[in-house]
């Protein structure tokens, strides 16, 4: 663990773990901190091998006296993140700055809770154990990411709709499996984090990750924090009303995900081609194909997908808003009028938001959870009750 728990050295790791490598001076800029207070934090860190002192990068060269910046020791622990869907478990392996140094995966035989967790504690015996496990760094926590309303402080899953799940203490559970510290979190926001680190939100001020697929969701990065919310439901823009009398999997009516999320656009399709056994792929063939009744569905999905968008940029007007998901194999269908409804509904300077579509997998959503994990060995994130929220 780290050598003092103390807020300030806590602030300097995690600014330099999430940002780094810095100087001092960016530390002090990022964090609100005086200098001597950075300077102070960071001894016990460079002491205890936290972070290292290391010069500019390469090919850069300033006047005057080079600067010194503070970097991570990626090697200095190490994290798993396991990634939940409907149907496989995606597990990585990774260093203290959330790099991947190994990849499993597993069908899931049940979504039974029990099974899930029984599944998870296998996978991460195979990564702690198997080839090379000997020489990477030490496991300090696991962070599992998960779709539906998650509570990273309680370690609880109030309500995931897609595995059918509802009041499960699946922190607490994991922790029994496995023996590590387990921390959950929101499969879209675990992802941002990644984004954060190492990806396309890596340096920006702000930004969102709009996730398209089984669900539809959005990670919010504000200021260089993953907003999180005061119930851990911050960015369910899956949940916005949009119109229309198609009931959600929420309960509501009209909601984005009952328009545009995978499941809701085959239901449509089956009815436009009238044809109940239609598949997804069926579903793309024929629009791609130029089916009108099919290629509607398509369009209403991505119109309500540019509604999303679009609350998204003016909520909190973010530099960059990335789109990944399931759903972008199928981007082309969705692209001309997403960006149509967007231009349309996003208010003034909001439309300059920098639209871009990246497909990521799984592998990398298990990343997140491992980057969640590696926060929390700097700043807990719940207390291990695993009680229910009222």
């Amino acid at each position: 663990m780290l050598p003092t728990q103390a807020p300030a050295v806590a602030q300097v790791f995690h600014t330099v773990l999430a940002h780094g490598p810095l100087s001092r001076a960016e530390v002090t800029r990022r964090t609100g901190l005086s200098p001597g207070a950075v300077t102070k934090a960071s001894a016990p860190l460079i002491e205890d091998a936290w972070i290292e002192e290391v010069g500019p990068p390469p090919g850069e060269r300033a006047a005057g006296r080079p600067a010194t910046l503070l970097s991570v020791r990626a090697a200095r622990a190490g994290f798993i993140g396991v990634k939940v869907t409907a149907e496989e478990l995606f597990c990585v392996r990774t260093d203290l700055t959330a790099h991947p140094l190994a990849t499993r995966r597993a069908e899931l035989d049940s979504q039974d809770v029990g099974s899930v967790v029984q599944a998870i504690g296998k996978l991460v015996h195979r990564l702690t154990t198997g080839q090379g496990a000997r020489s990477a760094p030490r496991v300090e926590g696991l962070g599992v990411a998960i779709s539906g309303d998650v509570d990273g402080h309680t370690g609880v899953v109030h309500r995931s709709p897609f595995l059918n799940w509802r009041g499960v203490p699946l922190a607490r559970l994991v922790e029994e499996a496995t023996g590590l510290p387990t921390v959950i979190e929101n499969d879209v926001r675990a992802l941002t984090v990644a984004e954060q680190w190492s990806g396309a939100g890596a340096g920006l001020s702000s930004f969102a990750v709009v996730t398209v697929g089984t669900g539809i969701g959005a990670g919010l990065s504000i200021g260089g924090n993953v907003v999180t919310g005061a119930h851990g439901v911050a960015g369910e823009v899956g949940h916005l009303p949009v119109g229309g009398d198609r009931m959600c999997t929420c309960g509501n009516v009209g909601c984005v995900e009952s328009i545009a999320a995978t499941q809701a656009i085959v239901e449509q399709a089956r009815q436009a081609a009238g044809d109940p056994k239609l598949t997804m792929a069926d579903a793309v063939r024929l629009a791609r194909g130029g089916n009108r009744a099919v290629l509607a569905v398509f369009t209403r999905a991505a119109q309500a997908l540019g509604l999303a968008i679009a609350a998204v940029a003016n909520l909190i007007g973010p530099e960059r808003i990335i789109i990944s998901g399931e759903g972008v194999a199928f981007y082309d269908l969705f692209a001309e009028q997403i960006r149509e409804t967007f231009t349309a509904q996003a208010f003034g300077a909001a439309k300059d938001c920098d639209l871009i579509v990246r497909p990521l997998p799984f592998e990398e959503w298990a990343r997140g959870g491992a980057a969640v994990a590696a926060q929390n060995l700097v700043v807990p994130s719940r207390s291990r009750t695993g009680g229910v929220r009222a």
